[in-house]
Parts: C-alpha cells; structure tokens; sequence
C-alpha cells in the first residue's frame, strides 16, 4: 500500500495556515515533538510513523482522529462524528504514547538526579 506524504504534508500545512498556528503550537498541542512535526511538514525524513503520532496530529487539529491516516493512504477522511475503525488499536497507540512519554520523564529525572549529586559533591568538595 502507497504512502502520500506529499498528501499529509499539504494538509497538515493548510489547516495550520488556516488555524493560525506556529509549528511549535501544533507540537504542544499535540504532545509530538517539534522536530518530527516539522520533517512531517517539509517532508525532510519520510519514514513509517507511529499511528499514534498521525492521530495525535489529527486530534490536535480538530480532525477525527483516523483523518491524517486516511489522507496518508489515499483514502476519503472520516468525518468527525464517524467511529473509529478500529478502537483497539487506537488504545494501544494511545497506551504506546503514554509509555513512550513516561520514559522520557524518567530520561530527564535520572539526568536531573545526577546533576543534583554533582552540585552536592561540588558543595561538600568546598567545606
């Protein structure tokens, strides 16, 4: 099956032209991170993406959540209202998403710690 991300470069670029947005209130909005909105945008690396990441870009921009799924596959986008495809997978992405999230949390508090115990050996080094 053929990927067009020509096609959801476009109607990412379009809606936020038309919402008004910078790229980074896109990132916020979405919780994807800035630098893979703007490859998705420029089309700079084209590379399977997590489902979760599409439907997190859709959801933020006031699509249904399968919207840039659709697009990506050459396919008629579901309109707001319509139900998920299929539910489950959306739950597990979603469950993907949180871990992936989670891990990088505990990236940045393990980082924090060890700067924390070199400020504190510093500090008792000058006594």
């Amino acid at each position: 099956m053929s990927e067009d991300w020509a096609a959801v470069a476009k109607a990412i670029n379009e809606r936020v032209n038309e919402l008004g947005w910078r790229q980074r209130e896109l990132a916020e909005r979405s919780h994807v991170s800035q630098a893979i909105v703007r490859e998705i945008q420029h089309r700079t690396v084209e590379r399977r993406r997590s489902p979760r990441t599409l439907e997190s870009l859709s959801t933020a921009l006031g699509w249904h959540p399968q919207h840039l799924d659709a697009v990506l596959h050459d396919r008629r986008p579901p309109q707001l209202d319509e139900p998920l495809a299929n539910p489950t997978d959306t739950l597990w992405s979603r469950l993907d998403g949180f871990e992936q999230r989670l891990n990088d949390i505990t990236e940045r508090l393990d980082g924090l710690k060890t700067d924390l115990s070199t400020v504190i050996e510093h500090v008792r080094d000058r006594r």
